[in-house]
């Protein structure tokens, strides 16, 4: 049934709705699955970095004992980027256009097919018929595990956005998405783990592809049994009542004779999600702060062994970055929770001091002491982090709930994988310049690029911000994005 007149205008207008026995029980529903949409999209992004992060840490048996060639190796990881970065824009859309729910679990089914493709290759030694066909099965399979891996960040997103979508959880959402980042970190040391005790078993290594494999398709089945969007059930929530609204009001323009139907929420396109002021800015400035992320993660232990720490001491020192990125969304999620959801600003104030800390580093990096190194690192992961994690998820669902779009729940998806993808795409074509830099010009150029990555994604946001702490008096009506 659609809204009266009064609650019309409440609705739009952002004030508490009336009380009423639906309403009531449409929040007690709601409220009583969110745990569980939590808790299924937060184990099937966990499943994605637990799988791909196993991968990674048996490499080194897949070159000794399979005989895949370091060129082989290189070219499975550059096609993993390419095709999960254009895959985050493609499932995004999807998971908008179709039920996200489908969308998430062939994400998992695909990816645990995947993984034991590998194992089945390495089981019967493909190279061993021929090189050539045996690395195009491999390179074949790694780029479609690219786009399965690539469903969790943005379809996942969007239905954490459909369910925590009350007032409430709008209220704390930097807070519940923070938290719900944080599957990635526990995905990758899960992993690290399991491979430490297929090994440390005496299990053959290729078992630490089986086993991932095994619970991305569990992960699936149990995804099914997810519902997308509270619609599906029959949950009325403000998203609903305000499409309704705006049909109402639709409706009370048309000449006399002309009907307008209901057809329910109607995914967007990428050039009305472009639109929504600000997915654009945040898009290209996600790539510079993902491109501070992916310097940092992949190349400090390289830059501490330059500076003569042992493999082992660069690597666990290193850590204290990785570490540091965990608590950094939710630290940047509550923190902008407490100041009314401006996470622009907050956002900003990370980066500034992460500026100076690049600064320090430029400076005299090959002169810091261990403990001053562990103590900065831990800071800059959590500088670097919390912004990297929030934008994807907090900043998103903010994005996606802009009034020209508002009442229409078909769009975090495409919005979230626009940035995603974007900043993947980014921070993929940045990393060519760093082994060059370094070679060129030293590691102080490498902190003096860094800076200017984190200033020019700063400065793109600088019209947020500058809205966030000046608000203006009066906000004209959005026109419609269609």
């Amino acid at each position: 049934m659609a809204p009266n007149a009064s609650e019309t205008t409440a609705l739009v207008d952002g004030t508490d709705k009336p009380e009423n026995a639906e309403n009531l029980e449409n929040f007690r529903r709601l409220k009583a699955y969110q745990p569980w949409a939590f808790f299924v999209t937060f184990g099937g992004y966990f499943m994605a970095h637990f799988s791909r992060k196993c991968y990674s840490t048996v490499k080194n048996n897949m070159e000794d004992e399979a005989g895949y060639s370091p060129l082989l190796i290189s070219s499975m990881d550059s096609m993993f980027m390419g095709t999960y970065a254009i895959g985050n824009i493609v499932s995004g859309k999807l998971g908008d256009t179709f039920n996200p729910t489908t969308v998430l679990a062939i994400g998992l089914f695909g990816s645990g097919a995947c993984l034991f493709f590998m194992t089945v290759a390495i089981w019967f030694d493909f190279h061993t018929y021929s090189v050539l066909l045996g690395n195009i099965f491999i390179l074949a399979v790694y780029f479609c595990f690219g786009f399965f891996q690539s469903t969790g960040g943005p379809v996942g997103t969007a239905v954490m956005g459909n369910w925590f979508c009350d007032k409430d959880s709008i209220k704390r959402r930097g807070l519940i998405f923070g938290l719900w980042t944080c599957h990635q970190y526990c995905g990758d040391v899960t992993a690290q783990f399991c491979t430490a005790a297929v090994l440390a078993a005496k299990l053959p290594y290729w078992w630490a592809l089986v086993i991932p494999a095994s619970t991305n398709i569990l992960w699936g089945i149990l995804t099914m049994r997810l519902i997308g969007d509270p619609a599906h059930v029959g949950i009325v929530t403000d998203e609903v009542r305000i499409r309704l609204a705006k049909l109402e009001a639709a409706r009370a323009n048309l000449s006399d004779g002309e009907t307008l139907e209901d057809s329910g929420p109607k995914p967007i396109t990428y050039a009305a999600a472009i639109r929504i002021p600000m997915v654009a800015s945040y898009a290209v400035a996600f790539g510079f702060f993902k491109l501070t992320n992916y310097v940092l993660f992949f190349w400090l232990p390289y830059f501490l062994e330059k500076r003569n720490f042992s493999p082992v001491a660069a690597n666990m020192i290193a850590s204290a970055y990785s570490i540091g990125m965990m608590p950094g969304g939710i630290i940047t999620g509550v923190v902008s929770d407490f100041f009314g959801g401006r996470r622009a600003a907050v956002i900003g104030v990370f980066m500034c001091t992460l500026f100076v800390f690049l600064f320090v580093f430029s400076i005299c990096s090959e002169s810091l002491n261990t403990y001053v190194l562990l103590a900065m690192l831990g800071m800059m992961g959590i500088l670097v982090g919390g912004p990297n994690n929030i934008i994807t998820s907090a900043v998103a669902a903010d994005l996606a709930s802009h009034p020209s779009v508002r009442g229409n729940n078909k769009s975090l998806g495409t919005v979230t994988g626009l940035i995603n993808g974007t900043g993947a795409i980014t921070a993929s074509v940045g990393l060519l310049a760093i082994g060059p830099l370094s070679k060129a010009y030293g590691w102080s150029a490498v902190w003096v690029f860094l800076m200017g990555c984190t200033a020019a994604g700063t400065l793109l946001m600088s019209p947020k911000i500058y809205q966030e702490l000046c608000p203006p008096k009066e906000i004209d009506a959005e026109k419609v994005i269609v």
